[in-house]
């Protein structure tokens, strides 16, 4: 799914063309979120390809920044689409809007990936295989960036649960207040605590190390 990952854009030459006099119609007005949830729901396949082609870049990116890996939040990000598909019959979207519920999807995914990951790499090390890398400026300058990032995401996933949700949906997925509220299921005065909180044992932790 590198097409979820970064958009390539290809530049063309255009042509003029002469005023006809003619006024152009008016582009489509987008459909909400909730229609196309709804249509979706009723196997629209149409609909549901609208909703990825608009949320799976955002859904990519904080793929990424939960997991610090390229490669994870591609597969994040395949899975989170795929639940969707398979539960939109049975989820009512808050404020008309998909993105929240699909980041918190995601963060579960992450998280559960995480595990796995770290399974993998345990196993690996006791038979003792060996990876070849490739050394180049630029992977060696994506690696540097994903380990800062995965130092953030662990320390994330160091907080209390209630803390660590938060964090998760408004620290790395840059939801609002009330948009994390309408996903949590709580007041949007208890997200903002915790985020305060959150944010405050981050710093110590970050600082720490």
């Amino acid at each position: 799914m590198n097409i979820i990952a970064k958009r390539v854009t290809e530049g063309r030459g255009l042509t003029a063309v002469p005023d006809s006099g003619v006024e152009s119609a008016p582009e489509p007005v987008p459909r909400p979120d909730g229609e196309l949830w709804r249509r979706a729901s009723r196997g629209d396949e149409a609909a549901f390809t609208e909703l990825f082609h608009r949320h799976a870049e955002a859904v990519w990116n904080h793929a990424y920044r939960l997991s610090g890996s390229w490669a994870t939040a591609e597969d994040v990000t395949s899975s989170t689409f795929v639940t969707a598909w398979s539960k939109c019959a049975a989820v009512t979207l808050a404020n008309d809007s998909a993105r929240p519920w699909l980041f918190a999807v995601a963060a579960n995914i992450a998280r559960t990936h995480g595990r796995g990951e770290r399974r993998l790499l345990r196993l690996r090390r006791s038979q003792r295989l060996e990876a070849a890398h490739d050394h180049a400026d630029d992977v060696t300058d994506r690696m540097a960036n994903e380990s800062r990032l995965k130092r953030v995401v662990t320390a994330i996933g160091g907080l209390p649960k209630a803390q660590r949700k938060a964090a998760e949906l408004c620290l790395l997925g840059d939801l609002s207040f009330a948009e994390a509220a309408a996903v949590l299921g709580v007041a949007e005065a208890t997200v903002r605590s915790q985020i305060s909180r959150a944010r405050a044992r981050l710093r110590a932790v970050l600082e720490e190390s």
